[in-house]
C-alpha cells in the first residue's frame, strides 16, 4: 500500500490541461480562463456624467451665476458643440459631457426659468464627471489567466466588448456503478438487491471540481460486460468505475481493466475509508476506481479524483487542506491515514470543526450535514476539544 501523499503525486504525475475553447459570456461561470483576457476598448469610452443636471465650465459656476442652456444631451445622444463661459448643456446620468466642460452642477443645486439657470448652491471644485477610461483601457488584462470566472465576469467581459471566451475545457469523466445487486432510482426491489445511489453524488462533485460526468450506467458482474464499459469510456479524460475494487470472487473490474489494455499503477492506499482505491491508465485516459461503499467513494473521490480534475480543467490545484479547531475530542487513529466526516463552523473568524458521530462507511446521511473532513495522520494520538487539525471541506 502507499499513502496517501504518494497517491496523489502519481495521479497527478505529468498531468497539463486538455486544451482551450470558446464559450459565450453566460456560460463562464465555473470555468477557466485559458489566457489573459484583454479589453477590446476603454470602458467608460468617453467623460460620461454622474448625475442629472447641467453640463458647465467650473470658472463660470459659482454661487448666484446665471448661465444660458444652449442644448442638451441625454444618454446615447451627445451634444454637437462646445460649452463656453456662462453656458450650460442639460444632461443626463450616462450621457456624453460635452466639449468645453469640465463640471456637471446637479439639477437640485440650479434653479430652471426657460432657457436659463441660476446657480443657487456653492460648488466646490469640478465633480460628477466619470473620466473616459476610470474603470478600465484598451489593452488592459480585465481577467488573468487561471482565472476561475465568477458570475460578475460576464458583465466585466461584456463592458470590454468581448462576447466569447477562451476558457480551458472540462475534462470529461466517464463513471459507471458495478454491482449485480444494484438497481436504479424508482425500481421494484427484489430481495438481496439495493438502490445505486453513488454516481449522483459524484456526478455533482465532478461538476463543480470543473469536469463534465458522463454516467455510463451500471455494469453488472460479468468480466466482458465491464470490459465493454471500459471500451465506452475511453473517449473521455478520465474513467470512474465504482465498486467491484476488492478481492472478492465477484469483483471482475481490475480483471476487466488489464483485459482491455489498462496498466496499474497502484493498486491499494493506506487510507480510511477507502483502502481499495487504486489508479491505472489506459493509452492516455486516467482511471481511477473507487470503493463501492458510499462514504469510502465520496470521500476518495475528494481527496484524489478531485485534484486530477481540477487540474486537467486547468486549475494548480492539490490540496485543499486548512486548519480547525477542534470543538469535540477525537480518538487515537491507527495505521492507516484516516479522513472523518465533520460538520464546520465558522464563528468570529475562527473554524471549529465536529466529526460525525458515525463513520460508518456505508451511510450517505452524515453526509447532509458533513461538510469537511478531519485528516487524522496514521497512528495519531487523542486529541481533545481545542487542538488543531487539519481539514479538507467538501463543498
Amino acid at each position: 500500500m502507499i499513502s496517501v501523499d504518494e497517491a496523489i503525486d502519481h495521479i497527478l504525475s505529468g498531468v497539463t490541461s486538455i486544451g482551450a475553447e470558446f464559450v459565450s459570456l453566460s456560460a463562464l461561470p465555473g470555468r477557466i480562463a485559458a489566457s489573459d483576457v484583454i479589453a477590446h476598448m476603454t470602458q467608460p469610452p468617453f467623460s460620461a456624467s454622474a448625475m442629472d443636471g447641467y453640463a458647465v465650465q467650473f470658472s463660470s459656476a459659482g454661487q448666484g451665476a446665471v448661465l444660458s442652456i444652449i442644448g442638451e444631451a441625454p444618454a446615447g445622444v451627445p451634444f454637437d458643440g462646445c460649452v463656453g463661459p456662462n453656458e450650460a448643456v442639460r444632461i443626463f446620468t450616462g450621457g456624453v459631457v460635452p466639449e468645453g466642460a469640465n463640471h456637471v452642477i446637479i439639477q437640485e443645486d440650479v434653479v430652471r426659468e426657460c432657457d436659463v439657470i441660476r446657480v443657487n448652491s456653492e460648488q466646490q471644485s469640478p465633480a460628477h464627471i466619470r473620466p473616459a477610461g476610470v474603470d478600465f483601457q484598451s489593452g488592459d488584462v480585465i481577467v488573468g489567466e487561471g482565472t476561475r470566472f465568477h458570475e460578475i465576469h460576464g458583465a466585466i467581459c461584456a463592458a470590454a466588448n468581448i462576447g466569447k471566451v477562451s476558457v480551458r475545457r472540462r475534462p470529461k469523466v466517464a463513471l459507471f456503478s458495478n454491482g449485480d445487486e444494484l438497481v436504479e432510482p424508482g425500481s421494484e426491489l427484489t430481495s438481496g438487491q439495493i438502490v445505486n445511489a453513488n454516481h449522483f453524488a459524484l456526478s455533482a462533485m465532478i461538476k463543480r471540481w470543473g469536469g463534465e460526468p458522463i454516467y455510463l450506467g451500471c455494469a453488472p458482474d460479468d468480466e466482458a460486460a465491464l470490459c465493454r464499459f471500459f471500451e465506452r469510456g475511453q473517449d473521455a479524460d478520465i474513467i470512474v468505475p465504482i465498486g467491484g475494487a476488492s478481492v472478492g470472487d465477484y469483483d471482475f473490474v481490475k480483471s476487466a481493466f488489464a483485459a482491455v489494455g489498462g496498466t496499474i499503477v497502484f493498486s491499494k492506499i493506506a487510507v480510511r475509508p477507502g483502502k481499495p482505491t487504486w489508479f491505472g491508465n489506459i493509452d492516455k485516459t486516467r482511471v481511477i476506481g473507487l470503493p463501492g461503499n458510499p462514504a469510502s467513494a465520496i470521500v476518495t473521490a475528494a481527496l484524489f479524483l478531485q485534484p486530477l480534475v481540477r487540474k486537467l480543467a486547468g486549475e494548480d490545484f492539490k490540496s485543499a487542506r486548512e486548519i480547525a479547531s477542534l470543538k469535540e475530542a477525537i480518538a487515537a487513529n491507527g495505521a492507516r491515514e484516516s479522513y472523518l466526516r465533520a460538520q464546520m463552523f465558522e464563528t468570529d473568524n475562527k473554524l471549529e470543526v465536529v466529526a460525525s458521530p458515525n463513520q460508518d462507511s456505508s451511510l450517505l446521511l452524515p453526509f447532509d450535514l458533513a461538510d469537511a473532513l478531519i485528516r487524522c495522520p496514521a497512528n495519531a494520538s487523542a486529541l481533545s476539544a481545542g487542538h488543531e487539525v487539519e481539514i479538507i471541506r467538501l463543498r
